[in-house]
């Protein structure tokens, strides 16, 4: 009895060991902020569903919690497999944070609106078939170019396949039957394929006879043409002795639809007698036809280049390559514009019903910010004096607000007579709008005050100041502004606007993109202000705001010209601001001598010279930057201050330049022995540690 005592006890201790061993094991589960974050916006986007066990929408820890569908490989996230749950809603706007993942399978649900732009960018394998998604394919799925399975059938996709499937150069199962799409299969040729399903769609034209030859290829229900096959293209050499192979000789025109098996219903034995000279007399037209084509291009690229001169800035060779990676991804035909921008995930509209009259009734959405008191938030600003200013802006002052507990925000009163045009109904319209803005780099509009004839504004707090003053004015601070968090600032406020351009329904234009609308937390993490206010401003006063955002420098040509502006005009406000950072200047600076007060028309002939980059850089970062970095800052630069709006990117390529950007700094790191990790000599040899 002693010694079954003795072993129980020795067993117990030993178990007792192992737990104090291994129970901390889950502290080192905890899950990378980055997917974290995706993960949670993912779930607001479900509709916060039930069914997913253990998700949250703040907080919680997916990777250590078990979430439901979530694997996890340490702390990193590369497995979400959800289908069959009956969830609906949309599928969120930070998927392309979602780095490790490798799965992403949300198939039989009800997912609706499109295909998120931003998509995890190295999946192998994604199904989203069988939900309700509609609109047209992002042309984003170049960036997944480790993708094997891609399965969207039986949705509502229409449009044509974007040209950017040529890039996945890995993909070797596609379903997309039973959808609406349209146009021709030819983008696919090229493509390791062995399983595509395109059936009961709207394709046409002919069937590449590549295509035919992948074992699983299933396409009944389009519209492919059944004629002889059209004349190869003046670039596209002939095949291989197979020039009369598909001549029709019944004289009918008719060509028969390859069969199930992939054959031409024609014979390759035929009787070849008697074709000599038609082979001639078709060589020979063939071949005035090629040089008559040859000479109208010619013609018609001289005449372009003459009646466009000048209509990209001149790229250097050591700044083509961001050049080609953006442009590539840019679809060039009038078919396929529609892939550039990818319909949005979030309706910030007020919908309009019709009334018995025939007329219009407005039903306001509601409002999820909190509604103050006048009173309230005098005495949280001590009735708005002078000490607690902290602002000023086009439509009124900013004033930081003390709540009880501590609680600081900051309160924009707007100016009487900057609304003078507006009834409150458009006000709350415009709050309502405001306050269902949700992203990371901009700031959120937590309250609001309409009464006795006040309008105001309550924001969330962001206290380490802007970054107009942190650049031009703060010596001290200016020196925190390292390369690293400069880059940091463009990517964070780049995704602002790609959220507001691309996501929000309708477009969200900014009108008033400037540094120091840029607001800088004490991690030096930007935050975007103003978003949204652009609808406050009357179209009256419209000319006047005009020429108050041209003094400053940041407006597009067609925006001090005419006063139209659009999403692209913020591009080039946002390509101003990127020359501030890079610089140290200021957009005008009339102390300077003429030709170097307008920053973009000075800086602008010396972004692709590397000698001139290098003395244009902000005397504050005391030469302690990257060049190759440096350098592919200034060609994203040069792309966004274009003269002529068309063809600056979308934010979208933005984003994903700047990400690349990083990319490339941390892969370089992690090869790295050198305990500096990614370190660059300057002119000036000096090291540095570039880590993001």
């Amino acid at each position: 009895m002693a010694k079954s005592r003795a072993h129980l006890t020795s067993v117990f201790s030993a178990l007792l060991l192992m737990s104090t061993i291994f129970a901390p094991l889950h502290v080192f589960s905890t899950t990378d902020p980055s997917d974290l974050q995706a993960l949670q916006i993912m779930y607001n986007s479900f509709n916060s569903p039930s069914q997913l066990t253990n998700w949250k929408s703040s907080g919680g820890d997916p990777c250590g919690e078990s979430w439901k569908g979530v694997t996890c490989q340490g702390s990193s996230v590369v497995s979400i497999e959800l289908a069959n749950l009956g969830l609906n809603g949309t599928m969120g706007y930070l998927l392309s944070d979602l780095l490790s993942l490798k799965t992403l399978d949300l198939s039989n649900n009800s997912f609706h609106d499109t295909i998120p732009y931003q998509l995890p960018p190295n999946l192998t394998s994604l199904n989203l078939a069988k939900n309700n998604l509609s609109g047209n394919l992002p042309y984003s799925f170049s960036n997944m170019v480790s993708l094997n399975y891609l399965d969207l059938s039986y949705n509502n996709f229409s449009g044509d396949l974007p040209n950017s499937f040529s890039s996945l150069s890995n993909l070797s199962t596609f379903y997309v039957q039973n959808n609406q799409l349209t146009g021709s299969l030819d983008i696919l040729v090229g493509l390791p394929l062995t399983s595509l399903n395109v059936e009961h769609n709207q394709f046409s034209g002919w069937i590449p006879k590549e295509l035919l030859s992948i074992p699983n290829f299933i396409y009944d229900g389009n519209s492919f043409d059944n004629g002889p096959a059209p004349p190869l293209s003046p670039y596209t050499p002939p095949p291989p002795s197979s020039s009369h192979n598909n001549h029709d000789h019944s004289g009918s025109g008719s060509h028969s639809p390859p069969s199930s098996g992939g054959q031409s219903s024609h014979s390759n034995d035929e009787n070849n007698q008697g074709l000599a000279i038609g082979e001639i007399v078709g060589i020979a037209v063939g071949s005035a036809l090629v040089a008559l084509f040859l000479f109208i291009a010619f013609v018609f690229c001289i005449r372009k280049h003459k009646k466009e001169p000048g209509a990209r800035p001149a790229m250097g060779t050591p700044s083509v390559g961001i050049e080609k990676e953006m442009q590539e991804q840019r679809l060039p035909t009038v078919t396929t514009v529609a892939d550039l921008k990818p319909p949005p995930a979030e309706k910030l509209f007020v919908d309009r019903i019709p009334v018995k009259n025939g007329s219009v009734k407005r039903v306001k959405s509601p409002i999820t910010a909190t509604s103050y008191t006048v009173a309230s938030l005098q005495t949280a600003t001590n009735s708005f004096s002078q000490e607690y200013l902290i602002g000023e802006g086009s439509l009124g002052r900013v004033y930081r607000a003390e709540f009880p507990h501590g609680k600081m925000m900051a309160i924009k009163k707007i100016d009487n007579a900057a609304l003078s045009l507006q009834e409150e109904d458009n006000f709350l319209e415009a709050v309502s709008n405001m306050s269902r803005l949700r992203h990371p780099n901009i700031i959120s509009l937590v309250g609001y005050c309409a009464e006795h004839g006040q309008r105001l504004l309550v924001y969330e707090y962001i206290g380490n100041g802007n970054l107009h003053d942190m650049l031009h004015f703060a010596d001290e601070s200016s020196k925190k502004l390292t390369w690293n968090a400069r880059v940091r600032v463009a990517l964070g406020t780049a995704r602002a606007l790609e959220y507001l351009h691309e996501v929000c329904l309708p477009s969200v234009v900014h009108r008033n993109f400037k540094s120091a609308n840029i607001l800088l937390d004490d991690e030096l993490n930007p935050h975007l202000s103003d978003c949204g206010l652009a609808a406050l401003t009357p179209n009256t006063e419209r000319q006047v705001s005009t020429q108050m955002v041209g003094s400053f420098g940041y407006s597009a040509p067609e925006f001090a010209l005419s006063g139209i502006y659009t999403v692209k005009s913020d591009v080039y406000s946002f390509g101003v601001v990127m020359l501030e950072l890079l610089t140290g200047r200021k957009p005008l600076d009339s102390s300077r001598v003429r030709s170097e007060q307008s920053l973009v028309r000075w800086a602008t002939p010396q972004l692709h010279d590397i000698d001139a980059l290098a003395k244009m850089v902000d005397p504050a970062l005391n030469g302690m930057y990257p060049a190759k970095s440096l350098s592919r800052f200034a060609d994203i630069i040069a792309l966004c201050v274009q003269p002529e709006p068309e063809f600056r990117p979308p934010m979208s390529e933005v984003v994903q330049a700047l990400v690349r950007l990083v990319q490339r700094a941390s892969m370089v790191k992690r090869r790295s022995n050198d305990e500096l990790g990614f370190a660059y000599k300057t002119p000036e040899h000096e090291v540095i540690d570039m880590s993001f």
